[in-house]
């Protein structure tokens, strides 16, 4: 075994306070990841995790070697990426986080042809509607919707998202065009819980802001969901303008009240402040920003 691979592993698991889940962190078995860390325990004649049927945590000698393991990792990344950085191409890999629908789309349209240009950098991406936290589960860069929250964090801003509502043509037909944003009460709204308060809707009326109260039969936490359960007729939805484009493009969707649109979200690329940005890293920030505008 590899000191460093050990170090690696060790650090995975901890975070992830499972033998499976940090395995599957770094793409090796379980098998493998146990037998590394049973060869470093051994190496350093000492027990670095409790261990049970239900549950992996660190002993008292586990969380000190952590607390070193970590810095270690991240100084060693460092002087491999110095010469990288010397290098005349990019190469090497970069963690990225982002929401399941805009980076199952959008965001990998981004990435193709930085991939085709700079072909010896690998994209690890790892998409999710939750929150991650990028320091504990080693993400190089986030990619993320709204105002951001953590301090700890930088942000470079990549876009504004218009956020739509939206209805198919059937579900119109059959229970009237709302021809003001007050009658949507009257109306199957499909609500998305990731916004602080999905029954409440705002609009622009004759340049104010207004907040109207709507109620349905869907909710979820996915606005690819909402958008498909519009398309299917079920109700009137609301969400990021790219979640709707290619259901407008094949009819299946047509927007409502574009002229009393009241919200964009930003879109930004974040990362902490502690992490030393790579030329890699930068030179995909860099690239995101240009695509994007």
């Amino acid at each position: 075994m590899d000191t460093l691979d050990g170090m690696r592993t060790f650090v995975a698991v901890a975070k992830r306070q499972s033998f499976t889940s940090g395995a599957k962190l770094l793409g090796i078995s379980t098998k493998l990841a146990s037998k590394y860390i049973g060869q470093l325990e051994e190496r350093l004649n000492a027990q670095l995790f409790n261990r049970t049927t239900r549950s992996v945590t660190l002993t008292e000698t586990g969380q000190a070697y952590l607390e070193k393991c970590v810095p270690m990792l991240e100084q060693f990344e460092e002087l491999e990426n110095v010469v990288h950085e010397r290098q005349s191409e990019l190469a090497g890999t970069i963690r990225i986080t982002a929401p399941t629908g805009f980076g199952s789309t959008k965001l990998v349209e981004a990435l193709e042809p930085f991939q085709r240009a700079h072909p010896k950098v690998n994209i690890d991406m790892h998409l999710s509607d939750h929150y991650v936290s990028i320091v504990e589960e080693g993400i190089d860069l986030a990619i993320r919707f709204g105002k951001l929250e953590d301090s700890t964090l930088i942000a470079r801003k990549l876009m504004d998202m218009r956020i739509v509502v939206f209805a198919s043509r059937h579900y119109l037909e059959n229970n009237g065009r709302p021809i003001h944003p007050s009658a949507l009460s009257t109306h199957n709204c499909l609500l998305q819980r990731l916004t602080a308060e999905p029954n409440q809707w705002h609009f622009k009326i004759d340049g104010v802001l207004n907040s109207y109260t709507v109620r349905g039969t869907f909710s979820a936490n996915s606005p690819r969901a909402v958008a498909h359960m519009a398309s299917e007729g079920l109700g009137i939805g609301l969400g990021p303008a790219y979640v709707v484009e290619p259901y407008l493009l094949d009819g299946s969707l047509e927007l409502l009240f574009e002229e009393n649109e009241a919200r964009v979200i930003p879109l930004h690329a974040v990362y902490p402040t502690n992490r030393h940005l790579t030329k890699r890293i930068r030179a995909l920030i860099d690239h995101l920003v240009e695509f994007y505008a």
